[in-house]
């Protein structure tokens, strides 16, 4: 099994009624516990839009923690899910099914393999 990353950004939500972002959460939990019965369910979280956001960069030889993002740009994570599934089509399954559910589109990443410790 290999984990793959499946997540959006914020911009790609768009701009919808309170009442419709309320119809897509039982949508988007129904995958989530589909994941789960599945066994390929390890995270999932929306995060917050506009709480803190902490910068952390040793770039320059010593440690500076700031407030705020390290990059100011358009587009932020607004959330994603870890699956842990045997092959890219089923991460794209998985992908496809949180875009219906969530009414927005989501990316897919494969994660470098963990290397072996002794």
């Amino acid at each position: 099994m290999t984990e793959y990353l499946i997540y959006f950004n914020q911009q790609w939500v768009g701009d919808h009624t309170e009442e419709w972002f309320r119809g897509r959460g039982p949508l988007a939990m129904a995958v989530v516990n589909e994941m789960k019965a599945a066994g390929v369910y390890v995270f999932a979280g929306g995060l917050e839009e506009d709480g803190p956001v902490y910068s952390a960069d040793a770039t320059s030889g010593s440690l500076m923690i700031s407030d705020g993002p390290y990059v100011e740009t358009k587009e932020f994570l607004g959330g994603f899910a870890l699956v842990d599934a045997a092959d890219d089509e089923a991460a794209k399954m998985w992908a496809g099914k949180l875009a219906e559910a969530c009414g927005w589109p989501q990316e897919v990443r494969r994660f470098k393999p963990q290397p072996q410790t002794g």
